[in-house]
């Protein structure tokens, strides 16, 4: 029976005529649009889904039958089936794959419209926290209020609350940063800055007067990095010692013994920073060997300032413990002379220790004043001049934090006059007439201006010298005028290094020309500035200007005595100027004509009376003693000399009491 069917179905497959075929075709390329119709119609996916169902089966049966007429007519070539087989299973997969397709699409897209909501909805959720944020910073500027006198005793009678403190400057530092737009009603700048003075006092441990000066010298974001950076040490430096080796070298050997190091920075070529090392970094075989000295970066400075040449007379006042020395000595190659001098004596011993050790053999260590080094070594005698004078340290809190506290207005006037007694004597031991120097190098680790621009201000009044360039390609220049004070223009020269700035200690340098060695007298111009400070002086400064007088040739002193009398006669604005001189001839009293005629009277009574004593004296020793015997020696000679005085008076005595 199957075989019977199967011919019927040949039969009547191969009576269908060839157009059917095309029929089936047609029926194929219809299918794109019920396929489009689906995509499009969203609504009936299941209906649209049945019918591509029936219409496959369909296709199928039709198919089915082609497959056995081709096999029976193509029996040579068996790979036709496979054909037919394999287009009708890729004509399967696609209506499958079109089918999944569009539910994949439908997917997609409410998969695309449900992240598209989120986004906006996490964009909206970010946009209303900024905007809350923002509320909340304009209501904290706001609500921010200096605190009342009750809140100040409450806070007074607890102990101190130090996170509050913390918050409140910032919040004064951001309202006086801004204060037209930030600030309190009915307040002024000056409560904010006397609150501020306050609270850093307290968190960070100063006291009223260095705080007070600090406020007044920078503005208040930098005064709080400033602060910060005093907080926090300053790297460890090390300084090669060119006698003996070279940076590369030290750095290789260094590197092998576990520290970790690199160049200091572009301006120096012996520098070398220290981060972290495994050993001492003190007590190397390299540090006994003299390879290299511990020297902070600041202290570079000075010398590479001075620029020593070789074969010069250098001077450096304040030597201790040596490392400005030591580098002195290693750029002049240990040729010239340097006098090293100190003042304190058990400084001498690490002085003298490191000059032994860095292999320096041209120095010659003293231990003098500073102030008494012209009279020891002479008048325009040296070269060149480094004077690190001693000072306040206020550069050197990081180090010294008892500076904080033990620093007032007292110690910056004493260590300023002793600064300008120090500078005065560096520039009398210079010798204008040097072919290759005659310059001055002042430098000190304070920031203060009184122990800076003031000293080098009145040097420039006092001495015939002239501000020069330092030859330092960075540090800030310094101050021509502060507050109420008014220096000379060419201050812009020196320099100033700030720890927040550079990452080095507070340091000043300033360099210093001499034009002549004449000493300068004051200028007519300047003249009523000297007038205004004479009260001022101190006594030691009134003796250091009369040992000056003295010094100076008797002409010159004759014509500043008519300079004197010419400027008391002149009387200026209806006032007389009064000079050291003209005080001078005030103190002196001279005695009348009766006096002087009195007192030459008495003398000459008193010179006869004398006389007369003597010559009795002389006539009772010859008559009462025989003729001295003849001796061989001087000794004994004076011995009767001495006995005959005595017999003598006692003849007189005797003679006097029998008279009585």
């Amino acid at each position: 029976m199957a075989p019977a069917n199967l011919k019927k179905k040949k039969g009547t497959k191969s009576q269908k005529p060839p157009p059917q075929k095309k029929q089936k075709k047609g029926a194929f390329t219809a299918k794109p649009p019920k396929k489009h119709d689906v995509s499009d119609d969203s609504d009936s996916p299941t209906e649209e889904i049945v019918d591509h169902e029936g219409l496959f089966e369909e296709e199928n049966e039709e198919d089915g039958l082609d497959s056995h007429s081709e096999a029976s007519s193509d029996d040579d070539n068996p790979f036709t089936d496979d054909f037919l087989q394999g287009s009708d299973d890729e004509e399967k997969g696609s209506s499958s794959g079109s089918g999944s397709d569009s539910d994949s699409d439908s997917d997609e897209s409410d998969i695309e419209k449900k992240s598209r909501a989120i986004d906006e909805e996490r964009a909206r959720e970010e946009e209303e926290a900024g905007a809350e944020m923002q509320l909340n910073i304009k209501e904290e500027s706001d609500e921010f209020r200096l605190p009342t006198k009750e809140e100040l005793e409450e806070e007074a009678r607890q102990p101190p609350d130090l996170p509050n403190l913390q918050r409140r400057i910032k919040e004064i530092v951001r309202v006086l940063s801004n204060f037209n737009s930030l600030r309190q009603e009915g307040a002024i700048r000056k409560d904010y800055v006397d609150r501020l003075k306050l609270d850093l006092g307290s968190y960070y441990g100063y006291n009223e007067f260095l705080i007070g000066v600090l406020v007044e010298m920078f503005p208040v974001v930098e005064l709080m990095e400033l602060i910060e950076a005093f907080e926090k040490p300053r790297p460890i430096c090390l300084r090669t010692n060119t006698l003996k080796t070279r940076r590369r070298d030290l750095a290789d050997v260094l590197l092998n013994r576990g520290v970790n190091l690199d160049p200091l920075s572009k301006w120096s070529k012996v520098g070398l920073v220290v981060y972290d090392s495994q050993v001492p970094i003190g007590a190397t075989p390299e540090y006994m060997a003299g390879y290299y000295m511990l020297q902070s970066a600041s202290s570079f400075l000075p010398v590479m300032a001075l620029a020593p040449q070789e074969k010069e007379r250098i001077v450096d006042m304040a030597a201790a413990p040596g490392g400005k020395t030591t580098y002195i000595a290693a750029l002049m190659k240990n040729s010239g002379m340097i006098y090293a001098n100190e003042m304190k004596e058990p400084r001498l011993k690490s002085l003298t220790a490191n000059l032994h050790r860095m292999g320096v053999t041209n120095t010659v260590v003293c231990n003098y004043d500073g102030k008494e080094l012209p009279k020891v070594l002479g008048h325009n005698t040296v070269d060149r001049v480094l004077l690190d004078a001693p000072c306040s340290g206020t550069g050197v809190i990081s180090k010294d934090e008892s500076v904080k506290t033990s620093k007032s207005l007292e110690d910056i006037q004493k260590c300023a006059h002793l600064q300008k007694q120090l500078i005065l004597a560096a520039i009398d031991m210079v010798d204008a007439n040097s072919k290759s120097g005659g310059y001055i190098v002042y430098s000190t680790c304070s920031i203060m201006i009184p122990e800076n621009e003031a000293v080098i201000d009145y040097a420039l009044k006092k001495r015939d010298v002239k501000l020069v360039p330092c030859g330092l390609d960075f540090g800030r220049p310094g101050f021509t005028r502060f507050r109420e004070h008014r220096f000379h223009q060419s201050l812009e020269k020196t320099r100033r290094f700030y720890p927040h700035v550079h990452n080095m200690d507070g340091f000043f340098v300033a360099k210093l020309k001499k034009m002549s060695n004449s000493r300068q007298n004051p200028k007519p111009s300047e003249e009523p500035e000297v007038a205004e400070q004479a009260p001022e002086k101190n006594d030691s400064e009134t003796e250091l200007d009369v040992g000056e007088n003295s010094q100076q040739h008797p002409d010159k002193r004759r014509t500043k005595k008519a300079n004197g009398v010419l400027k008391k006669a002149v009387p200026e604005n209806g006032k007389k100027e009064s000079t050291f001189t003209d005080k001078k001839r005030k103190r002196r009293k001279f005695p009348s004509r009766e006096e002087i005629s009195k007192a030459r009277r008495e003398e000459k009574s008193y010179e006869g009376k004398e006389e007369c004593k003597q010559e009795e004296l002389e006539v009772i020793i010859r008559m009462t003693t025989p003729p001295p015997a003849a001796t061989k020696h001087k000794s004994k000679i004076r011995f009767t000399q001495r006995e005959r005085e005595q017999s003598a008076k006692q003849n007189i005595f005797r003679a006097q009491t029998q008279a009585s």
